[in-house]
Order: structure tokens, then C-alpha cells, then sequence
């Protein structure tokens, strides 16, 4: 089958391109012609993501950045839009899940997810606005989950950081329409990453691990309605990164200011 070529010629920064949906998105970028600067907090799943670019890698740059910090952010947008000469394309992938109770769920705790999720997704896209509107085609894809408008026990802080990505989504989509800038999110569900699976630096540090007194009766409903090959209760990271693609493409010229579900029939 011939890969699509959509990507030619456009520059894409992607956050989170060191594990999970992030580093599928960053290679299915790369697999559709672009120029990508993928950024993480982790050099080491940097170095994972240039290996498995293979051939690619020379359209490949990659940037540590700390999303929750905003000199950080400053200066890897700043490095990432040198490198690529402009932005067309953004992709807000990185982020964190911590799972807990409610009653037992630290104010440090929670303050540092929406850190992480919401306020670095703020200041990466604010500091990347003035390179999109000189781009072509601009476009950012955001990150928000299922969880932002269905009920995913033990995720109150993830839950409400995803839903505030969403509703800024929809506000930046309606402030920035008659620059041409397009905002849309996807929203993952049952979908393996590195937050899901605890791998990589920042994924590890504030662990996505659920209660041991967990009630899984309450996940009954967000249980894919599609089959997965052998028995898996997870689909892969390159059935999000298709989407992002789509998103962050000239094919998605029409679309902005929505979301796309990407969860197997989870909540139909």
C-alpha cells in the first residue's frame, strides 16, 4: 500500500514524541514526508524515537522540554521553530495520568497534573502562535481523552485536565479562525501509551497506577465495543496517531474547533 505523502514540505513540532501515542505520531509524520522536532522531558525515549525513524531520521531533530516549565517551553519552541524554519503543524501530546482516590488524592498531586496537562499545553501553544500564523496551513492538534466527558473513576485531576484542554480547544479554534489557524483534539480511550503502559521519564515519576482497593465493576462502560486482535483490551498508539495526522494535515482544511473520539466504541 502507498503511504500518503501529506506531510511534504510541512514543518511539525510534536510534545510527548519520546513514548507512546506521541513518538506514533512523530513516525507517522516522518513515514508521510515532514520535517519533525519531536520534544520530551526524556532524552532517553528522544533517543528511542530517533532509532526507530530509521531512514528518517534526518528530517528527525528532537528537543528536551519540561512543558510544566515555562523558560523551558520558551526555549525548546524557540529551538524547534529554528530548526525547522517555521511551524505548520503542532501536536500537544505530552501529558501525565495519575490515578488515586478522591478523598486521598494530595492538592500537590493534583495541581501537578493540570500543571503538566493543561498549563503546558497552554504554554506550548502559546509560544508557538507566532510561528504557525507566518506557516502554511497551520493547524494544532491538542490532546484530551475520554475522560473529559465521560465518567472514568479514580482520574479527577486527569479528567478535569483534559476537559479544560478541550474547552480551550474550542476557544482558540473561534479566536485564532480568521488567522487560518485550525484547532482540533482528539480523545483517546482504551489506547496503550506510555502513560497507560508507566514507561518513560515524567510517565513513571507521577504513575498512572490504580488504586490496589480498585472496584473495576466501575469500568464496565468504557470497555471497546471493537475486537482486538488476541484478546487485547488496548489498541495500539499508531490508531491514534493516524487521526493526529489526519488533523494536522491540509486533508482537514474544513475542521476546527471539534474533537474526534478515537476509543473502539467505548461510549457510543
Amino acid at each position: 500500500m502507498t503511504q500518503l505523502q501529506r506531510y511534504a514540505g510541512r514543518r511539525v513540532l510534536v510534545t510527548g514524541g519520546g513514548s507512546g501515542i506521541g513518538q506514533a505520531s512523530v513516525l507517522r509524520v516522518l513515514a508521510e514526508g515532514g520535517r519533525v522536532v519531536a520534544a520530551d522531558i526524556s532524552e532517553t525515549g528522544l533517543k528511542d524515537t530517533t532509532a526507530k525513524a530509521g531512514d528518517a531520521a534526518d528530517r528527525l531533530h528532537t528537543v528536551v522540554i519540561d512543558i510544566s516549565d515555562e523558560a523551558s517551553v520558551r526555549a525548546g519552541v524557540g529551538a524547534a521553530t529554528e530548526w525547522l524554519g517555521g511551524l505548520d503543524t503542532l501536536v500537544n501530546a505530552a501529558g501525565v495520568l495519575r490515578s488515586a482516590h478522591f478523598e486521598e488524592t494530595t492538592l500537590a498531586d493534583f495541581e501537578q497534573v493540570l500543571r503538566i496537562n493543561l498549563v503546558g499545553t497552554f504554554l506550548v501553544t502559546r509560544e508557538s502562535i507566532a510561528a504557525l500564523r507566518a506557516g502554511n496551513g497551520p493547524a494544532v492538534v491538542n490532546f484530551s481523552s475520554t475522560s473529559a466527558l465521560f465518567a472514568h473513576p479514580y482520574m479527577s485531576a486527569y479528567a478535569a485536565s483534559k476537559g479544560g484542554i478541550q474547552a480551550m480547544t474550542h476557544a482558540l479554534a473561534q479566536e485564532f479562525s480568521k488567522q487560518g489557524i485550525r484547532f482540533n483534539a482528539v480523545q483517546p480511550g482504551s489506547i496503550s501509551s506510555g502513560m497507560t503502559d508507566g514507561t518513560g521519564e515524567a510517565k513513571q515519576s507521577i504513575g498512572p497506577g490504580l488504586p490496589e482497593d480498585t472496584d473495576y465493576s466501575l469500568f464496565a462502560k468504557t470497555a471497546p465495543a471493537l475486537p482486538l486482535a488476541d484478546g487485547a483490551i488496548f489498541a495500539g498508539p499508531d490508531s491514534v496517531a493516524s487521526v493526529v495526522a489526519m488533523l494536522g494535515s491540509d486533508d482537514a482544511y474544513f475542521i476546527t474547533g471539534t474533537e474526534v473520539r478515537v476509543d473502539g466504541g467505548s461510549h457510543m
